[in-house]
């Protein structure tokens, strides 16, 4: 069993292996690893004795879960009414384009990064607003946005 494995099962032990807790023990699986893996939902179903497909289904119904690896570091930007009038969409595109994100694909080549929209962030005084890795930042421009990364770059290369 790999690290990751045995310390998802000793998660589901905590919780007793109650089918009542499959949200509880998939929501701390996946703050533990940023996503719940193939193998992570297939040893819950065979834990709390139910179907792989009902575990990957609770997993695909919740919009917080994530069956993807995620970056290092989460990028949010905020999508809802008053950052995209005030123009989040060209931050999202400059920093789509500066990872080099095609298709379908929300994590950067190196593992550093992800990128994700939110329907809101709750400051829309601030707007346009991003979080990374939850901590706000207010009043972007692509410019500002990528000088960001750039320097989360920088700092990790240190």
């Amino acid at each position: 069993m790999t690290d990751e494995l045995t310390r998802a099962s000793q998660i589901i032990d905590s919780f007793g292996c109650a089918q009542s807790n499959l949200i509880a023990i998939m929501q701390e699986i996946q703050s533990e690893y940023k996503y719940l893996s193939e193998e992570a939902l297939t040893l819950i179903a065979e834990k709390l004795g139910i179907s792989t497909a009902k575990v990957y289904s609770v997993a695909t119904f919740y919009e917080n879960f994530s069956l993807e690896a995620k970056g290092r570091h989460i990028i949010k930007v905020c999508q809802g009414t008053a950052c995209h009038v005030r123009k989040s969409q060209p931050i999202y595109d400059a920093i789509r384009d500066y990872l080099g994100l095609t298709g379908k694909k929300k994590t950067s080549a190196d593992g550093m990064f992800t990128l994700e929209t939110v329907a809101c962030l709750g400051a829309c005084g601030l707007a346009p607003v991003m979080t990374i890795n939850g901590e706000v930042h207010a009043k972007m421009t692509p410019e500002a946005a990528l000088a960001l990364l750039e320097q989360m770059r920088k700092e990790e290369a240190e």
